[in-house]
């Protein structure tokens, strides 16, 4: 009877959903405090019911109920508890369980901390995300419901996918869920606006800490799954451009626009424009992920479902979410214009570039990604884009965007002096070139062009940075905003230092490794020196030893897996990865080529730690940011914006 209970808590969630749609916002329009107080009520009961039809499914996997076809289609008798509770969301109809959780979540968290906000705009931003509730409610319901039952139950589960029986799968989709879903927030506040015809600088502030919150989940959510692939998958890279990578990354580039948009907003009151259609294009991008991942029409390691008609249903209601708040746009568009003015030289002109560079890298990788699913669809041939088209795509607004983003947040609002910015960056910008030259140099011997521009580009980020962090030399007062934004940029020259050396002096090996016989690679040599069978909960594994000396010294000793499940039956590769600030040495078996010889692949791959301790350093500078003093008075500050549009809000932060 439980996962009947987890259905029916889905229906009553349904219902919920509808009334926090229609009631609100009719309220809103009539006036009527009754109906726009059932918005409130209305988010709870929908978390209380999301709660119990998840706790439902996880119950009915903890349990093996095979009679639920969700459970017998990736779960088993012999899958370990603790992967058995992160199937719950390994598969397409429990991860949109978890969609729904999550944004019922969000929803909940607006409603408990908007009490200093109109209540009319409260009303409008829980009715938005209410339509946002009963699309996935729906969708969940009638194309994917995870409570569907098998009759007569088999006797076991058809196991979970090996690649996902990893401590990751805990931690990843939730954390990229929470980011994807955390943009419906964002979404919902700029449509609320445009309802309202309020689009000033309090606007901004009320929307800036809900951005920032689902761009450090999305942050660490892509960053786990960068890092999970590359020691899962045994290919050894940090990014593959697979298009569902793809469909991950392009809302967090619009997001990171939209954040550095909305602080220009908040400061200036203007850029309303270009706020208003980033939020409603980083929840766009985050749709038309869900619609890559679950369409069936891509194939992919992370993709989801097979069903044509469930991808017919998410491209349906992006059409109709992102029309419909388009459309409003358009019709509010006139009163988006700003009397307010700045110079050439000024934060204001950097962050425009900020995002006009960030919105091409947007565009470039979104063709990429959909130009074979076109061509395809016309019947035109099968076409492949890979990395080559990506990298230099990429590398093309990136490069001048290192560039501005190290001067723009030294310049100040409104109008600087070149000369003054020249002063304070002479410093950095020599110690820059220097380093970026020289240290490829020292380490490696030898440096091409792009390695030592990316080496520059990264130091020149990292030093920026650090200035105004320096006594003396930042701001007299710093608030945590500014704080965030200076670690997130130092974060990111971090990753693009890692970035650099990885892609310009990883070496890799595919050998016959023989017992006794050693393999070097980039100075290290590697020795088998034999195989041992491994039994896991669930598995069978042969397991090498290796041996890593660096010249004559002992470094570690590895011991990849080649594993077979006992369900699943194909092959599994567990990398082996000594690792360390420096580089990563990596070992993966691949397959027996007789007398105690195998296959095997060695990676070597400098500073590859930089990029997730990048990422990681930027999702800090984001706490950061949401920590600042204005949002925490927020509650006891005046909602009004100041005569000319702008905020009372506290200088030195961006």
């Amino acid at each position: 009877m439980i996962p009947e209970l987890g259905q029916v808590a889905l229906i009553l969630a349904l219902l919920l959903a509808m009334v926090q749609t229609v009631a609100p916002l009719w309220g809103s329009f009539t006036g009527s405090r009754v109906l726009m107080g059932l918005a409130k009520p209305a988010v709870t009961g929908q978390l209380v019911f999301a709660i119990v039809a998840f706790g439902a499914l996880t119950y009915a996997f903890v349990t093996h109920d095979f009679s639920v076809a969700f459970v017998a289609g990736h779960s088993n008798s012999e899958l370990p508890v603790f992967y058995r509770v992160g199937a719950v969301w390994g598969g397409h109809e429990g991860s949109l369980l978890l969609w729904i959780l999550v944004l019922a979540i969000w929803s909940v968290l607006v409603a408990a901390f908007s009490g200093h906000m109109p209540e009319r705009f409260v009303a409008r931003v829980l009715g938005v995300l209410g339509v946002v509730a009963v699309g996935f409610l729906s969708f969940t319901l009638f194309t994917s419901n995870p409570f569907d039952r098998l009759i007569p139950a088999p006797a076991d589960g058809q196991d979970l996918n090996p690649i996902l029986q990893d401590p990751a799968l805990m931690i990843h989709p939730p954390l990229l869920y929470i980011g994807y879903v955390g943009f419906s927030v964002a979404f919902a506040f700029a449509i609320a606006a445009l309802l309202e015809g309020r689009l000033d600088a309090a606007w901004a502030r009320w929307t800036r800490p809900w951005t920032t919150a689902a761009w450090v989940f999305l942050t660490l959510g892509i960053s786990l799954g960068s890092w999970w692939a590359y020691y899962e998958l045994g290919w050894g890279g940090w990014w593959f451009w697979d298009p569902v990578e793809n469909a991950s990354f392009l809302p967090w580039l619009i997001g990171t626009a939209l954040i550095h948009s909305l602080a220009v907003t908040e400061k200036r009151g203007l850029f309303r424009s270009w706020t208003l259609l980033l939020a409603i294009t980083a929840f766009s991008l985050s749709l038309l992920g869900t619609f890559l991942v679950r369409s069936g029409i891509l194939v992919s390691v992370h993709a989801f479902a097979t069903d044509p008609s469930r991808g017919l249903y998410i491209l349906v209601f992006m059409g109709i979410v992102t029309g419909a708040a388009l459309a409003l746009y358009a019709w509010r568009a006139p009163m988006l214009t700003s009397d307010a003015g700045f110079r050439p030289m000024s934060r204001e002109s950097f962050v425009l570039a900020n995002n006009i560079l960030l919105v091409i890298a947007t565009a470039l990788i979104l063709l990429g990604t959909l130009y074979p699913l076109f061509m395809d669809a016309l019947n035109l041939g099968k076409v492949s884009v890979g990395p080559p088209y990506f990298d230099l795509a990429f590398m093309i607004p990136m490069f001048p965007l290192m560039l501005l983003m190290g001067m723009g947040m030294h310049v100040m609002w409104r109008q600087m002096s070149v000369s003054v910015l020249a002063r304070k960056l002479r410093v950095p910008a020599v110690i820059a070139v220097i380093a970026g030259v020289t240290l490829p140099l020292v380490f490696y011997g030898s440096a091409g062009m792009l390695t030592i521009v990316g080496s520059i580009a990264a130091f020149w980020v990292m030093l920026t940075a650090l200035i105004d962090l320096l006594p003396g030399r930042g701001p007299a007062r710093l608030t945590s905003s500014h704080i965030g934004m200076c670690l997130a940029h130092f974060g990111l020259g971090m990753l693009i230092l890692g970035v650099t050396f990885v892609s310009s002096y990883d070496a890799e090996a595919d050998r016959a490794a023989v017992p006794g016989q050693p393999i070097e690679v980039a100075g290290y040599e590697f020795t088998m020196f034999g195989t041992r069978g491994v039994e896991g909960p669930n598995f069978s594994a042969i397991e090498a030893e290796v041996e890593v000396r660096l010249d004559g010294e002992l470094v570690t000793m590895l011991y990849p897996q080649k594993r077979v499940y006992r369900v699943q039956r194909d092959p599994v590769t567990q990398t082996a990865i000594a690792a360390g600030w420096r580089r990563d040495l990596l070992v993966s078996m691949g397959e027996p080529l007789g007398e105690g010889a195998w296959s095997v692949r060695i990676q070597y791959k400098p500073l590859v730690r930089f990029i997730w301790l990048g990422t990681l350093v930027m999702a800090i500078g984001g706490l950061f940011a949401l920590s600042d003093r204005r949002y925490r008075l927020a509650r006891r500050r005046s909602t009004e914006p100041l005569a000319d549009g702008r905020a009372p809000a506290p200088g030195g932060g961006s």
